[in-house]
């Protein structure tokens, strides 16, 4: 406790990064107002309906990821996951078609270029969005409209409301990136996601000593065990990495001679960190826009099943999708052939392997073999809410046994508090833990 006193007043004693912290606590404090700011002309008092068709499958997870706005018919619905399709779509050009390919190679010009598609590409998805939620809107409480107004006249500056919240959001998460901390789109999708465990926690106690589940004190304190050792697996993971060796040669630089010290390549059994987990998560809302929102008892066997999380059939896409975007995600960010040159460049090798096309070959087969068990055990982890489920686990808190609510959870607090330790480590303070630094997606943290 003492130790936790004494690092809060350092990162008070650093003035760039109170701001930081103050800027982002701000930030967070404007979207999660923004989430229960009712859209104009709609009846909070009358939601009770659309409330409760986010209450459980797949609606919940999309009602938790734009942190209750859904269920609240917010200016704030729809929430960022509209972006983060757009982003799939333009990594997924990115490697398929020869223009965007030249783009993405131009650097930071490329860069900016494919973020102006990547808007122009969520706007475009939002104007199909919305009109989608509108129509859910009417069926399930249509009765929420105020008297006097038309839904054929309500839909127009609905879907105009819907689409600049959705895009406010994304200003505020690049703001967030830009002048506070951590990175701001995971933030705050982290941020929609945990302002359900109070109450999700609230129903599991509940229940627990009802009859609905039972079990009483032992199956609570059983549940709060496997939770702890689900959590404790997803830090390992995310944190996990094997350093491979390189030795720098010595070279001579005036009278001097320089280099020959030993330095490692840190490569991380999860290198992709929550990007995968966020990515299938959004393909798998797709069933969703097949059935309007609506009537799922209409519908085909497979869309019923995929619109069920507990089902088997959508778990296991899920699993397969998180698998095939890790090994996707991790091949677009790291290029062991550009590794393998600059190690060339700067006199380096690794011992035993030569340099050039063997270096990159070798560091290539090295994250082959640690991506394949770091993404099945990530998948492992993404699917053990339907596990709970078997274990009578209210839905609500089952999301936070893993899935994607444990690891977007884990990889972006692990993440800040990198950033964190950083500012504090630069200004030769104590870090946050003494046992080493925290290991998260930045890789100068190692």
């Amino acid at each position: 406790m003492k130790k936790l006193i004494e690092t809060l007043k350092n990162i008070w004693k650093i003035e760039d990064l109170r701001q930081r912290i103050l800027i982002t606590m701000l930030f967070v404090a404007i979207y999660r107002f923004g989430s229960f700011v009712v859209l104009p002309g709609i009846n909070p008092a009358l939601l009770d309906k659309l409330q409760s068709q986010t209450a459980g499958g797949l609606m919940s997870l999309l009602d938790m990821f734009s942190g209750g706005a859904f269920s609240n018919a917010s200016i704030f619905a729809l929430g960022i996951m509209p972006y983060i399709s757009a982003s799939i779509v333009m990594q997924l050009l990115a490697v398929a078609v020869p223009y965007f390919q030249k783009m993405q190679r131009e650097g930071e010009s490329g860069r900016k270029k494919i973020m102006t598609y990547t808007r122009y590409l969520t706007v475009a998805i939002l104007l199909f969005q919305a009109p989608s939620y509108l129509i859910n809107l009417k069926m399930q409480a249509g009765a929420a409209l105020a008297p006097g107004i038309s839904w054929s006249v309500f839909v127009f500056p609905a879907t105009i409301i819907l689409a600049a919240g959705s895009m406010f959001i994304l200003w505020l998460g690049e703001r967030i990136t830009d002048k506070g901390i951590g990175n701001g789109i995971s933030l705050i999708i982290m941020i929609g996601i945990i302002a359900r465990l109070p109450q999700a926690f609230i129903q599991e106690v509940t229940s627990r000593f009802t009859a609905i589940t039972g079990g009483g004190l032992v199956m609570f304190l059983v549940e709060i065990i496997i939770l702890y050792l689900v959590v404790c697996a997803a830090i390992v993971l995310v944190q996990g990495v094997r350093k491979v060796p390189v030795q720098y040669a010595k070279r001579v630089v005036g009278n001097q001679q320089v280099g020959g010290a030993r330095q490692y390549i840190p490569l991380k059994l999860f290198a992709a960190n929550v990007m995968p987990i966020i990515f299938a998560q959004a393909l798998m809302f797709i069933p969703l826009a097949f059935v309007q929102y609506a009537a799922p008892e209409n519908a085909s066997w497979f869309v019923r099943s995929m619109l069920d999380h507990h089902s088997w059939m959508y778990n296991i896409i899920f699993a397969f999708l998180i698998i095939a975007f890790t090994y996707f995600y991790t091949a677009i960010t790291l290029n062991p052939t550009q590794m393998a040159e600059d190690m060339k460049r700067n006199n380096g090798f690794i011992p035993g392997i030569k340099p050039g096309k063997p270096t990159a070959d070798f560091i290539d087969e090295v994250m082959s073999r640690i991506t394949l068990p770091g993404s099945l055990f990530i998948a492992f982890i993404a699917i053990m809410p339907a596990l709970a489920g078997l274990l009578n686990v209210q839905d609500a808190f089952s999301q936070f046994f893993g899935g994607t609510s444990l690891l977007i959870l884990v990889g972006v607090v692990l993440d800040t508090l990198q950033q964190i330790e950083s500012h504090l480590l630069m200004r030769h303070y104590d870090g946050l833990l003494n046992s080493g630094r925290i290991h998260g997606r930045n890789m100068s943290a190692y």
